[in-house]
């Protein structure tokens, strides 16, 4: 299948991979800090303290961007969980029509989580919220990554619905699994 927004989609995927490195960076860096205080200690100085402080708290909001920001890019390169145990067993035909009610179910329901997203957002913003957690991180930061990425999915998951739509409308016969947005 033929993404339009491909880019964009990869862009979602590349800022997923930034997270993932960001975490790993600021793991390894607290690490190496407290290498660095054993050594002092070991060597009968005081500890430096390299630590960074509310190290778990920015590693789980860049989590929560890795994961939304990755779900279009995983769901174009077909790196998405499918049970097609039903579903693999159906001629072209009528495959073709379950995949499109499956995909408007997908849709329906990413396009709720969106709302609801930007509702929370939007309440964050209004009310200032901050996080609880040794740094006052402003809560909109990591909902509005949540927000992209799970617009980013609808996006990829109506371009799979459309092209899926008007092979099951106008020749279902040729329906193959790569038409299902699988590469």
């Amino acid at each position: 299948m033929t993404y339009r927004l491909r880019p964009l989609y990869q862009l979602g995927g590349y800022l997923a991979a930034l997270c993932l490195c960001l975490i790993c960076t600021l793991i390894t860096a607290q690490i190496l800090g407290r290498i660095v205080d054993r050594i002092a200690t070991a060597l009968g100085g005081d500890r430096i303290g390299l630590a960074i402080p509310g190290l778990a708290e920015i590693s789980g909001f860049l989590l929560v961007g890795a994961s939304f920001l990755g779900l279009a890019y995983t769901f174009v390169h077909g790196g998405h969980i499918r049970v097609t145990l039903l579903v693999g067993r159906l001629s072209p035909a009528p495959r073709a029509f379950v995949e499109v009610l499956c995909l408007s179910i997908a849709l329906i329901l990413g396009l709720y989580l969106g709302w609801y997203l930007y509702w929370l957002l939007a309440d964050s913003i209004a009310f200032n919220e901050t996080s609880y957690g040794l740094l006052r991180i402003p809560l909109w930061i990591p909902q509005s990554a949540m927000l992209a990425g799970v617009v980013l999915f609808c996006l990829a998951l109506a371009e799979a619905w459309w092209a899926t739509l008007v092979i099951a409308v106008t020749r279902p016969a040729t329906f193959t699994i790569d038409d299902s947005g699988q590469e």
